[in-house]
């Protein structure tokens, strides 16, 4: 028995800059304010009714740890009844929370689940507690390098010389400013929920907005940023993501259920596929998994119309749509910018690219399926092929 599973709605809250805004802010605190934020948004929904709730951390200790899903789901107020569970994919976590929960429902097991993804940065550091097997470097099962994602990001330079520096900056520049003229046209603030914050300078305040965005980027200055992960390298903070706080939520529900309580339907999912390549080259784990996803549904890259592509680094977009032979600057690749500008903070930024995605099929009735897409640490991909219900023909 397989059955469709759409995407009812997503939220998120504003992203924080680690240690920022979010400073005094616990990382469940995050993520109970996206589920009931999410709830209060569809109020049609009996809280009861939820039959599982999926939350993804990288880093599951302290204020992450717990049983994020079950903690978050009773924190948040769901009743004793909803169960919930941890996810860890690292910077994949919400996209395989959202791909898990869509595999119940598709099963037949659940019928209406929430599935998300929380980390804070400040409160975890990337890597914090974690202990690499000796066996990795000692069998050189991977290069000391692959373990530190800014360096697989210089050797997917290395890999592919037509993927300059100069490519690069330009393309986070374009997501800078992207994600500026989204802002000024109130495109982003359609799904932040507002989150309360505290600082020891200023007292309790309200994020309303994204805190990471430079939108005074230039290609002089990013010309001249430090190379951190290599003396002349050629990957900066200014062409990466940065080091974020934040928290993302999705409510996902069979096509049935949904068209029973008559619910919104964002978007229908088609297919799912994860693949594994190089560690070193971990940025280039997005190609085989969309090869493996199209094969899946039957479709080419000509049919996809909107592409949402996580910017861990601006290398590792232009390493996927080179091999596409996709434009740099192409319109239908993240129209509202990405999370060179607005952030990552890893395990929860699957579902904002989703519903970045669903925003782009409610404005473009012409684009009938989109695609998720994101690289993963220790060499994966990640990618979900989404139609849009809205479809009315191309133009």
């Amino acid at each position: 028995m397989s059955r469709t599973v759409v995407l009812v709605d997503a939220v998120r809250t504003p992203f924080g800059k680690a240690g920022g805004m979010y400073a005094g802010t616990r990382a469940d605190d995050l993520m109970v304010r996206a589920i009931r934020g999410l709830l209060e948004r569809n109020p049609k929904i009996d809280p009861a009714s939820i039959e599982d709730v999926a939350i993804a951390a990288a880093t599951q200790t302290g204020d992450q740890g717990m049983n994020i899903g079950r903690s978050a789901a009773l924190l948040s107020g769901l009743p004793n009844t909803v169960p919930g569970y941890s996810i860890d994919r690292w910077c994949a976590g919400a996209l395989t929370a959202v791909t898990t929960i869509a595999g119940a429902i598709a099963m037949g097991t659940n019928e209406i689940a929430i599935a998300g993804g929380v980390e804070h940065m400040g409160n975890h550091p990337m890597g914090e507690g974690m202990d690499p097997n000796p066996r990795y470097l000692a069998e050189r099962i991977v290069e000391q390098d692959a373990l530190a994602m800014g360096a697989t990001a210089e050797r997917l330079h290395d890999r592919f010389p037509q993927l300059t520096k100069e490519r690069a900056d330009r393309y986070a520049m374009s997501s800078q400013l992207k994600t500026a003229k989204a802002y000024a046209d109130g495109k982003i603030q359609r799904d932040l929920i507002p989150t309360a914050a505290r600082s020891a300078e200023l007292g309790w305040t309200v994020a309303t907005a994204d805190e990471a965005p430079r939108p005074q980027t230039t290609m002089e200055g990013l010309a001249g940023l430090k190379t951190p992960f290599r003396p002349s390298g050629r990957v900066t903070p200014g062409n990466s993501s940065g080091l974020n706080d934040g928290a993302t939520a999705a409510l996902l529900a069979s096509e049935e259920k949904a068209l029973e309580l008559g619910l919104t339907i964002k978007a229908k999912m088609v297919t799912y596929a994860f693949a594994g390549v190089e560690p070193e080259i971990m940025g280039y784990g997005p190609v085989p998994s969309t090869l493996k996803a199209l094969k899946q549904a039957g479709l080419k890259i000509e049919d996809i119309g909107a592409f949402e592509i996580n910017e861990a680094f601006a290398v590792q977009v232009i390493a996927f749509l080179d091999h596409f032979g996709i434009a740099d600057d192409d319109v239908r690749v993240n129209p509202y910018g990405g999370a060179i500008a607005v952030g990552h903070p890893l395990a929860s930024s699957g579902v904002r690219l989703i519903l970045n995605l669903a925003r782009t099929f409610e404005a473009q009735p012409e684009v009938r399926y989109g695609i998720t897409t994101m690289c993963i640490g220790l060499g994966m991909g990640g990618t979900v092929i989404w139609e849009n219900p809205h479809f009315k023909g191309a133009k």
